[in-house]
Order: C-alpha cells, then structure tokens, then sequence
C-alpha cells in the first residue's frame, strides 16, 4: 500500500495544514492510507425519507427534507449560547438545537434554501426537536443509492471546530472519487478458495456499503488480511528461530527422573498433566529449541510438570533454572521441589536478592562446576555474575511480569540457548494466545488434582457485612484463615490506601481477638515480607491487603478471600485473587462484595464469577468484555495489540483461518523467497515498517 496512499493528507481538497494537524494529533491519520483505515464504526440507513408529521420521540434515526424558516439564539452559562432553527416540510414545523459550532452553522446554512437533515428525534416542552442534526445541500446529496451512511470516531476537539463524523465522511469519499483502483495485497491463491473480495472493492465498501452484505464482505476481507499479516509475521519469526537456534537433545529419562516418579511421587498424575509432559518430552528430544507455553489454573499442577521437565534435563548432564517474579514466590517454589524431592541426590539452591556474602558466592560456583542442578530465583539469575555449567532448560514463571529484554538474557547463558518452558496461571483464550504467544507452541493443564474442591463464589452488597463477618467468625473457628483484599488502582493510590487503612480499623474492632497482618505496595519490601510470612506461618489469622498478593502467596490453611468494592476489579484479576484459597483439602469460599449501584457489565462480571470456576471460560469472557488491549499481561508482554479492524475476542474463526493459511504459506516457502510469494513478502515488509514488531515474545 504505497505510492499514492503515502500521500500527506494535507494535499486532500478541503483539508490543508490545520486540519491536517489536528487529523494527526487526535486521529494519528497523517496520509491517505491512514485515512482509508479509519474505519466507520457503525452505520445508518439513509434511504428513507420521513413527513415532519409522522415523527415520534422513540425512533432512532430519521432523515427528513425542507427548508430552515429562522434561526433563534438563546444565551448559556458564560459567554455560550444556544442556536435554535426553525425547520418546516409542509406537514409541520420542528426545532433544530445547536449548543457549539453555531456561528459556523449560522453563517453556512442558509434560510430557505432546501436541506436534507438527519439525526435522533425528541420532544422538549411539546415540540419535536433534533440536536445538532447533519444537514446537507439536496442538490449535493445523492439520494439515489445512499444506501448505508458510515459514522466514524471523532474527538470532542474536533467537534469544537466543526469536524464531525459528517466531515471525515466527506473526506473518504472525496478520497475515494479520486482514487485509481488499489494494487491487490493477497494473491489469488489465497483469496478465491476463501471467497474474499478485492482489497480495492472492500476499502471502497467499507465506508459506502448499499446494504448489510456488501459491508460484511468488506469486513471480512479486511479482518482476514489483517489476522493473515500477524500471524504470517509470528510464523516467519518461529521458523526462522527454529533454523537459526539448534536446541539441545534430552532423550535420557534416567535415575533422577524414574526415583522421583517411582519412589517420591505419592499420588496418580492427571491425565492433563501426563498429556504436557509428553509434549514438553517431545519438543526436547527433536534437536531444536523448545519454546512452550504451560497454561493452567492455580492449582493444576504447573510446578511438578516444570520439576520434571527439569529432571530431564539433569538426567542428561544439564542444568536447568526456573525464573519467578517475586522473592516469596521463588522461595515457594523451591521449598516446592525440595519437599517433592525429599532426599534425592538433586542439589537445589536459591538466587535472590536476599542471598548474599558466602551463600551467594557458594551458589555461584555451585552454578559454574555444575553441582548445582537446579536453580530458583528472581531476575537475580539472568545478572551477568551468574554463569552456568551447562544449562539446558529455562523455566519462566508468570512470563509477562518479565520484560523480553530480561528473558532473552537466559539465551547467553550457555553456547545455545536452552529449552524454554513457560508456565501462566492467567487462562489465556485460544485465539489471544495464538496472537500474543504466537511464537509459542501452546499446552494447557485443564484439570485439577482430584480432591480439589472447587471454590464457592458468593455477591454480597457492602449492607449485608454482618452475615460475612459470621461466616468469617465460622471459619476462623474451625481454624482456618482469611484474606481481605481492597482494590489498587494507581491514579487513585493515596484514596486506595485510605481505603486499606479504614478497612483495616474496621476489622480490628469487628474481631479484637484476632491477629491481623496488612500489606500494601507502599511498604518496604522486608515488611511486606515479614506481614506475609506470619501470614503463612499462621501467626496471624487475617491478612488485610491490596492485590500485591494476587501472585506469589501459597497458604493451603487460608479458606476465604474476601474481594471488597469487587466491582473495581476485572474478570481476570477476580479470578486470579479466587485462586488464592482452595489449596487445601477444606471446602473454601470468595466474597466479592459490592456497593448497590452496578452497571450491567460490572453486574455481567460478578455474575460469571459465581457461575463459574473455569479460567478458560472467564478468560474468554473477559476477552469479550474487555477487548485484548486490557488484559493482564497483554501490554508488558512485548507488543501491543493494535488492530484497525478484527476483533481477537469475536473473529476468532478469521484467527483460525489466518494462522492457517499462513501456515501453509511458511511450509511452502520457509527460505521466504519464491517467486509465487514474492507479494506476501513485500507487503510484509511495509506493515512492519509503518506498525509494530509483530515478533520475538519469548
């Protein structure tokens, strides 16, 4: 899409510097092609034309013709006032209503000349009105074959001088009167067993669609381009990673592996479990790197499927490390694999922050001789001190609090780079994952370990505190423990805080027998962690805090997480604080607690959540809900998801279809260079020129 699609926009007739300016700063549309994908976002037909006669105050849209008998102007607040016209078609007279741009709109249209207006009908004090309606000349609108009308984003500064939804539109028709007919950016070998339209026909429908039909097919083809360029980008990335980067071959399951599963193991595997492992087997014994992601919920069995990928490893003369975000979260994980391991001869250490002096210097030279089989730790692991004997496979926990710059650190660690295995408690719904983690063969731990029970989710409203103080008192009881989290919301961090710290007063006088631990992100690190330990050590009974603790805290004794103002919180983040309790044998409960006044998509949330214990169907909801660009981990994962068109949480079948068709395109042509895609390439190259780098994730 170049040549005369690169065009500044300024040149466009009825546009020039100022106009271009602000196109630029409040739209990012700089160029024509810039401009041809800005799309409309909804439309309205415009082939009706009603009487003022037959108007009611409950129809959407209307489109009447007459003529402007006289304006009024009324004075507002400050220096504003309000232009009223006059508007008559023979069979009654209706009321015009401007509160900004009137001198513009009084100077432009003109008493009784013929107009054809449109808008959102109302009543105001017995009179049918319509406020800031869209009026064009009769003799410059082609009623004939209008069909649908786009309407397009626009900004409230924009409004302020005029560029209204009406304006862009006129810009892309003008655009488009003068546009030759656009290059093709897909061969037909792609396009005509799918039945997708031209890309010249689709940009030219998309904005002046003669019904539905036209605008879906538009749509499609343009959705499926976009999808078939990201995916054709993360596919290129794979295969030439996978030729560029030898992995090493762990065939052996040996002594480490076979006394652990024979002799340690107590308990029968899922059958998710096994299912991961034989992939994860699978990938390390093929001779090319490993680059797998882990999904399950808390709960699943991530750790010991990571232990024993690990075993492997040290089976076959290597090392391995596994990368937590947080210090309590490495400690938990190795306490973890000791406790799995027991007394086997696997020498397991530790590497954080707070390993220093002798410890630390022991660990390194454990590291460098290869005595150390298996390292723990934070981002301390990837400093430029800790030098490895022969390490052979990377564990990342939680991979999008890391950044790629960080994880890429772990490849330098040995003369190749080792296996990589990634593990998420953040379900992450197919079609997202095909796009964020493209570059990443997929496995998902689906079941829990039987004997789980699952967590009973309950709403209550911030009135009803007295029954969940008694259930609280219950629980406690029978001595089990409570989590009560208070949202943190960064604008609003000395409010949030308020919040934690009236909560926590509150708490003290409803249970004066009670041991009570808060932790909040303000603290310094040491505090929070000794609150959290007498937490887990179960010093204390309540821990009172903000969502610091939604990774990295595993107390199986802890029976109820208490969520207040849980309406301030997302799908994604309510589940993951869920997953804090139930880790225990004992039945656990999630309060989410509420103020009355919700609005139905907060109530829609709260809903799935007591409905549900399925992160994938939460995931997929919160997709829908949310859209891919909030999700939890989505903007520190490397890239961004900015797409003009396709939706990932609606188009997933387009997704499918996408990696599909790209798929064969990169076993066709894995060298990228034969003649019959030579196309593909090119465009390739001027999307990643002009957006985002599509690539490297892990």
């Amino acid at each position: 899409m170049s040549g005369i699609l690169d065009q500044d926009i300024k040149y466009l007739t009825g546009i020039g510097p100022n106009r271009q300016k602000i196109l630029s700063q409040e739209l990012g549309i700089s160029t024509y092609g810039d401009l041809l994908q800005h799309f409309p976002y909804k439309y309205i037909d415009r082939s009706k034309i009603y009487r003022i006669s037959d108007l009611t105050a409950d129809m959407p849209f209307v489109q009447i013709k007459g003529r402007i008998l006289s304006y009024e102007t009324f004075p507002m607040n400050g220096n504003r006032k309000r232009l009223v016209a006059h508007f008559g078609d023979g069979t009654g007279v209706m009321d015009f209503i401007w509160f900004s741009g009137t001198k513009y709109i009084a100077d432009h249209y003109k008493i009784g000349k013929e107009y054809i207006a449109f808008g959102r009908p109302g009543v105001f004090n017995g009179r049918m009105q319509i406020t800031h309606p869209d009026l064009d000349d009769v003799s410059t609108l082609e009623l004939e074959g209008m069909g649908m009308q786009p309407y397009y984003h626009t900004t409230e500064k924009m409004k302020k001088i005029g560029m209204t939804s009406r304006s862009i539109e006129r810009y892309v028709k003008t655009l488009l009167q003068n546009l030759p007919r656009l290059p093709e950016t897909l061969p037909d070998f792609i396009t005509t067993p799918l039945h997708l339209i031209s890309r010249d026909q689709a940009l030219r429908q998309i904005h002046y669609p003669k019904d539905q039909y036209e605008m879906q097919h538009a749509r499609e083809r343009l959705k499926f381009e976009e999808l078939f360029y990201v995916q054709l980008n993360i596919l290129r990335y794979v295969a030439s990673n996978r030729k560029k980067y030898r992995g090493y071959l762990l065939p052996k399951v040996g002594a480490a592996f076979n006394d652990f599963y024979f002799k340690n193991l107590h308990f029968e595997l899922t059958g998710a479990q096994k299912r991961v492992m034989h992939e994860i087997k699978r990938d390390m014994n093929t001779g090319k790197q490993m680059n797998r992601l882990v999904q399950g919920d808390v709960g699943s069995g991530k750790t010991l499927v990571a232990l024993m990928a690990m075993l492997i490893a040290v089976d076959n003369g290597f090392q391995a490390v596994m990368m937590a975000p947080t210090e309590i979260l490495a400690e938990q994980h190795l306490n973890t694999i000791r406790e799995f391991l027991h007394d086997l001869p696997v020498r397991v250490e530790l590497l954080t922050g707070v390993v220093k002096g002798k410890k630390r210097k022991e660990v390194l030279e454990g590291l460098v001789s290869g005595d150390v089989k298996i390292l723990v730790g934070t981002h301390a692991v990837i400093e430029d001190t800790v030098q490895f004997g022969n390490l052979g496979l990377a564990v990342i926990d939680e991979q999008h609090r890391f950044g790629v710059a960080q994880r890429a650190k772990l490849w330098a660690k040995n003369e190749n780079p080792p296996h990589i295995l990634v593990m998420t408690a953040t379900p992450i719904p197919r079609t997202l994952a095909m796009t964020i983690y493209g570059d990443l063969d997929v496995s998902v731990i689906d079941e829990l370990p039987p004997g789980r029970k699952p967590v009973m989710t309950i709403h209550k409203y911030e009135g009803q505190k007295r029954s969940l103080y008694e259930g609280i008192r219950r629980e406690v009881s029978l001595g089990r423990q409570v989590y009560v989290v208070y949202p943190l919301i960064q604008e609003s961090e000395k409010m949030d805080l308020a919040d934690l710290e009236a909560g926590f007063e509150e708490l003290q006088q409803a249970f004066p027998d009670y041991r009570l631990s808060k932790v909040h992100g303000k603290m310094k690190p040491a505090d929070k962690d000794y609150e959290m330990q007498r937490f887990a050590s179960g010093e204390t009974q309540m821990l009172v805090a903000t969502t610091v603790i939604e990774v990295g805290v595993n107390v199986p004794n802890a029976s109820v997480m208490v969520i207040m103002e849980a309406q301030r919180f997302g799908l994604s983040q309510l589940h993951q604080l869920r997953g804090r309790v139930g880790r225990g044998a004992n039945q656990s409960y999630c309060i989410l607690v509420s103020g009355y006044e919700l609005s139905a998509e907060t109530r829609k949330r709260l809903d799935i959540m007591c409905e549900t214990n399925d992160g994938f169907r939460i995931a997929e909801a919160d997709l829908k809900l949310r859209g891919p660009g909030d999700l939890e981990g989505t903007q520190q994962s490397g890239m961004a998801i900015d797409l003009k068109i396709a939706n990932i949480a609606l188009d997933g079948q387009l997704v499918q279809m996408a990696r599909d068709e790209a798929q064969k395109v990169i076993d066709r042509d894995p060298d990228c260079n034969a003649p019959e895609h030579a196309l593909l390439w090119k465009r390739l190259k001027e999307i990643r020129k002009s957006s985002v780098d599509w690539g490297a994730i892990s």
